[in-house]
């Protein structure tokens, strides 16, 4: 077999090994990995799966959750998969989403080349507003907890947007934490109260006599878009997934079998899923945007909860913040000079968290961004990136048998478009009606 340069690039792509020229200042270890994969999906949205089974019946909604958190788990899979595959390829240690995403186009069709540096950008500053966006969801929350609970001990009824300008102070605080390895202890703190609240939540809801005698199966054709977006909006974190493996001690541990990515993505997928069916059949037709809205004001557990998962969702913060500024920070870094790093690190951080609680002032309405937020950034992020990627990485010949991986991952595709167009609209009628 004569040699050739293109067998030997290949040779030399199987031959080095990305992890191992990995230099990372404060590696994080496989527990710790999978501590913020899991707090990358563990968030308000388990509170709003019963939300999410009013929208799509008991039935249906118990088969389209589980089958929505596969086709995520494949879509993570596909993600890192490709980003590690390309490592190798491109002989580069570390890649992001962004950076993935660059190289897919610039090593696939001629015609699609001169579009990397464009794609690469727009990831950025999707991961960077949907971040914003999610932590604007989790101050309303947030406030709205404090406010149910103060308004039912104290009779104090203040406006939520009261609360969420209390709330400035020790967001300011939390959001200055700048470590993966450091918010290790944040997160984990953060998944043990969000976990207890479930637990007391499902209390609750099993306390009380469960009928399921004027529950709804399926879902009607106009709230099926919000079943699908709020699911996703629920499960997906994938913005948080390459930079927790990118900081892994031993990446290999991430997409292994019964790794960090299964293990994680499988306990989620049946908390998630006995969450909303369980918490659909109690509270029927006047079932909340969150579950701990729902349960009775005059119980202190009921209070202690809600006052527990708002606790673990201000604690995270840091966390949500994490992946923004490993975006932003970069950019400005150069640019500062640098004995004046650290303040820049505050003032950027501080900046952001004051104008995310001025977002979050405007629209105090925990639902009307889960849909929204579930349907056009999860939608972009979570299905039809990921899906892209790994087309182009396997472009023109490497889909297997009678392609059958283009065939799924056209499938794919159109069920993200999906998503992203029918969900954006319903989405933004729900606001509309919300306001109106």
């Amino acid at each position: 077999m004569p040699i050739t340069v293109e067998s030997l690039e290949k040779k030399d792509a199987e031959e080095y090994d990305p992890f191992a020229h990995r230099q990372i200042k404060k590696p994080n270890t496989t527990i710790g990995s999978f501590i913020h994969l899991v707090k990358g999906s563990l968030g308000t949205g388990i509170m709003a799966m019963p939300l999410a089974f009013k929208n799509g019946g008991l039935l249906f909604g118990t088969i389209g959750s589980i089958v929505i958190c596969i086709i995520y788990a494949h879509c993570v899979h596909l993600l890192v998969g490709t980003s590690q595959k390309l490592c190798r390829k491109t002989q580069t240690p570390v890649l992001d989403y962004a950076g993935t995403a660059h190289k897919a186009f610039e090593t696939g069709p001629q015609g699609i080349k001169p579009m990397a540096k464009y794609v690469s950008i727009f990831i950025d500053w999707m991961l960077v507003i949907d971040s914003i966006l999610s932590i604007c969801l989790y101050i309303v929350f947030i406030a709205e907890s404090m406010q149910g609970v103060i308004y039912n001990q104290q009779g104090l009824d203040w406006d939520t947007r009261m609360y969420i300008l209390i709330l400035m102070i020790p967001i300011v605080i939390i959001m200055q934490v700048r470590e993966l390895k450091q918010l290790v202890p944040f997160t984990a703190v953060a998944n043990m109260l969000i976990i207890a609240s479930v637990g007391v939540s499902l209390y609750f809801i099993f306390s009380e006599p469960i009928s399921l005698a004027d529950r709804n199966l399926w879902p009607q054709w106009t709230t099926f878009p919000s079943f699908v977006s709020t699911v996703l909006f629920a499960i997906a974190g994938i913005k948080t997934v390459l930079p927790i493996e990118n900081k892994m001690k031993h990446p290999g541990d991430f997409l292994r079998p019964l790794g960090v990515m299964q293990s994680g993505l499988g306990i989620l997928t049946v908390l998630y899923g006995v969450t909303g069916f369980f918490g659909y059949a109690q509270y029927g037709e006047i079932t909340k945007g969150s579950v701990t809205l729902n349960l009775p004001s005059d119980s202190g557990w009921a209070e202690t909860t809600r006052l527990l998962s708002a606790i673990g969702i201000l604690v995270s913060l840091g966390f949500t913040l994490y992946i923004p500024m490993e975006i932003i920070w970069p950019r400005l870094e150069a640019k500062i000079s640098l004995r004046w790093h650290n303040v820049g690190q505050i003032t950027i951080r501080t900046g952001l968290a004051i104008s995310m609680v001025g977002f979050a002032l405007v629209a105090p309405k925990v639902e009307s961004f889960i849909g929204l937020l579930g349907s056009f950034g999860t939608a972009v992020l979570s299905v039809l990136l990921p899906v892209t990627v790994d087309t182009l990485y396997r472009w023109p010949t490497d889909f297997g048998w009678c392609r059958w991986r283009l065939v799924k991952n056209s499938v794919l595709i159109l069920f993200g478009l999906f998503v992203l167009t029918v969900g954006t609209y319903f989405g933004i009628l729900d606001i509309v009606a919300i306001y109106k």
